[in-house]
């Protein structure tokens, strides 16, 4: 089994990735958490706890990781500082332990709109955030895959999703079930290699979307 450190598990989407790999016959997840309060949570789950600050040192944090789903995030409604703070420099310095540790694959969620922030001015820093560490990850070395959803909803997940590689060019919603599917999905070699696709909800499945994605390199 390969395992998969989580960032960003105590969060709605992370929790549901958690639970995933935690009933999957192939990968073990290990939950990335920067408080010991968090750890009885996934000690229930009998799954293994990796503490970890995301604004601190994470260099220790990879001793065994085969592969990592950074799905961290202060939130668009965070200041800017805050949001530099995790999603832009803390990513970073995951991405960086991450190629020290010579892990297999990163797969990063990302937001619909990072790759023209200026269409969106409400939530402009977190786009420019995201962006910038989507770059930092493309430009890293690593093997990765960037999966930028519409707006999340925490509807039930349909598993039916309308993708394309780079933009969709259109908005929508997609339910944080589906978004959890699609990066444990991404985590199976060869699937999405170093690909950046948007996705929300709609009428394909999400394994043949994916295997459709992978297809066009």
């Amino acid at each position: 089994m390969e395992n998969i450190l989580i960032a960003g598990a105590t969060g709605h989407t992370g929790k549901r990735v958690i639970e995933i790999l935690n009933n999957s016959e192939s990968f073990n997840p290990l939950a990335l958490i920067r408080k010991e309060e968090q750890r009885q949570q996934f000690e229930d789950m009998e799954v293994e706890a990796v503490m970890g600050d995301l604004e601190g040192d994470v260099s220790h944090t990879m001793k065994g990781i085969d592969k990592v789903i950074f799905a961290a995030g202060s939130g668009g409604s965070t200041g800017k500082d805050k949001t530099i703070a995790v999603d832009l420099e803390g990513a970073k310095k995951l991405i960086d332990a991450a190629k020290a540790a010579n892990v297999k694959k990163f797969v990063m969620l990302s937001s619909m709109g990072a790759d023209d922030p200026s269409k969106n001015e409400d939530l402009k820093h977190y786009l420019e955030a995201k962006k910038e560490a989507d770059e930092y990850l493309k430009e890293s070395g690593l093997s990765y895959t960037i999966f930028r959803p519409g707006a999340l909803t925490d509807d039930l997940g349909l598993a039916k999703v309308k993708v394309a590689k780079g933009s969709l060019n259109e908005r929508g919603e997609i339910s944080r079930d589906d978004v959890a599917f699609i990066l444990v999905m991404s985590l199976a070699d060869p699937l999405v290699k170093n690909i950046t696709f948007e996705a929300i909800e709609g009428e394909e499945s999400i394994k043949s979307a994916l295997i459709e994605l992978s297809q066009l390199g």
